[in-house]
């Protein structure tokens, strides 16, 4: 039964108000090949319940199960082994439906699970403080892009071409509203990343230079420099890190002076989850704290003087005015957030950074596997568990040649860039904990045979 509470009349008036005249109006900023022009194909307009779920069964057996087959993706979303004592927890009554409540010292086991989280990120990431998460990754990273124009008062950001081109496009999405400039540009099929040229942009004008680290295609750069450069202009450095279980191996962004350090937590904890949802990590140094969007769990005593949690800082706009909010952030990924939690707790340093190191040795095992094939060429001189490889040939159709004999290649740059024709023979391959060497040497074997 459809729930209706506005009548025509409501929503004329309302459209009256904010100026727009019709609710087609609303959604003008959606790309129309986006946009439905009709009901769903392929759906009927009302089913019984048996129906759907045959029919969703039906839809669900075309796809390729991640776990069934030698999978290689990666970019930004990582199969990894969580276990099951996570999803056991995190199904637990008290966390299950949790929310953090507009009386937040209610919530004593939410907010310190939050005020864990913030400890375990702030470590990972190398920065003074974390907040209790973000949405994910792309959009943290736009936030980070805000937060910077707010400290220097300055409208200019340098996007890296190493950087993921989706956390460029929703960028780009959100500069059309505030006026922010950014430069942007492609990274180069080649072993050096883009430093120089990054540090040649940067001028009196520049809030941020946002570097990815490792970067889109695996690389991995001292970072120390760029730091240095951003800060005699004034300007700040914010790294993004898409793949949290290379801090388990490499120099954390905080070490090499990044002022602002955002990524995606997927990695640990959260399932590829055909995407989402995932959790956004933000930490910075301290300094730039009130600057920071969401919120930000503290600990304190009582009137007893005994342990408690509270809700030391919340700039969203859903606690202030308005017009005195750092961001329209809402929420923090909560349940995901504690997947995370629990699953590094699980881990401890030594857990992570036995995973890590397993990660890097299964992709050199890959990488030497691959570059032996005719036709192949690495191009990495450094990476963590992703690296590219040149094919010769454009690596699409040979991606999708390879899906039809049931291997998930990776993912091919000219997916990722669409008209760059000096990327179109790049493939990143990623190798998880979760990679078998019989799945190295059948993408080996196939890949070989298709390049033939």
């Amino acid at each position: 039964m459809r729930y209706l509470p506005l009548t025509q009349t409501d929503r004329e008036a309302m459209l009256a108000v904010i100026g727009a005249k019709s609710i087609d109006d609303l959604f003008v900023d959606v790309p129309e090949a986006a946009r439905l022009d009709g009901p769903i194909h392929g759906l009927p307009n009302h089913a019984s319940e048996m129906a759907v779920e045959r029919h969703m069964k039906v839809l669900a057996a075309k796809n390729i199960v991640a776990g069934d087959v030698p999978f290689f993706l990666g970019c930004g979303a990582y199969r990894h082994h969580v276990p099951a004592s996570v999803d056991h927890l995190i199904q637990r009554g008290e966390f299950l439906t949790a929310y953090t409540p507009y009386q937040p010292e209610i919530a004593q086991g939410t907010l310190q699970m939050l005020f864990e989280f913030q400890t375990q990120v702030a470590r990972l990431l190398g920065t003074d403080v974390a907040n209790a998460s973000m949405y994910d990754g792309s959009t943290a990273c736009w936030e980070a892009i805000g937060m910077a124009r707010r400290i220097t008062k300055r409208g200019k950001a340098i996007l890296s071409g190493g950087l993921h081109p989706h956390y460029v496009s929703v960028a780009k999405t959100m500069a059309k509203y505030t006026g922010d400039a950014l430069d942007t540009s492609v990274p180069a099929l080649s072993a050096e990343t883009d430093l120089d040229a990054l540090i040649a942009k940067i001028d009196d004008e520049t809030s941020c230079v946002v570097v990815q680290y490792p970067d889109i295609l695996g690389r991995i750069a001292d970072l120390r420099p760029l730091a240095d450069a951003a800060h005699a202009k004034k300007a700040l450095l914010i790294v993004v890190v898409t793949e949290p279980v290379a801090l388990g191996a490499i120099k954390s962004p905080g070490e090499m002076d990044a002022d602002i350090v955002v990524g995606e937590g997927q990695s640990i904890g959260v399932g590829l989850q055909f995407g989402g949802p995932y959790v956004g990590l933000m930490g910075c140094k301290d300094k730039y704290i009130r600057q920071m969007p969401g919120r930000f769990c503290g600990e304190t005593v009582d009137a007893d003087g005994k342990r408690g949690f509270v809700l030391t800082l919340s700039t969203r706009e859903q606690h202030i005015r308005r017009e005195k909010a750092t961001s329209n952030i809402c929420t923090n990924s909560g349940l995901c957030a504690l997947a995370f939690s629990i699953h590094m707790t699980l881990l401890g340093e030594a857990g992570l950074r036995g995973l890590a190191e397993a990660n890097h040795a299964g992709a050199v095992a890959a990488a030497d596997r691959l570059a032996r094939l005719p036709g192949v060429r690495l191009i990495n001189d450094a990476f963590f568990n992703e690296f590219t490889i040149d094919l010769g040939k454009e690596a699409r159709p040979i991606v999708r040649a390879l899906a039809d004999k049931g291997i998930l290649a990776g993912v091919s740059l000219g997916r990722l860039y669409p008209g760059e024709d000096a990327l179109a023979n790049g493939l990143v391959v990623a190798v998880t904990e979760t990679t078998t060497s019989e799945d190295v040497e059948a993408l080996a074997s196939a890949l070989e045979e298709v390049l033939a």
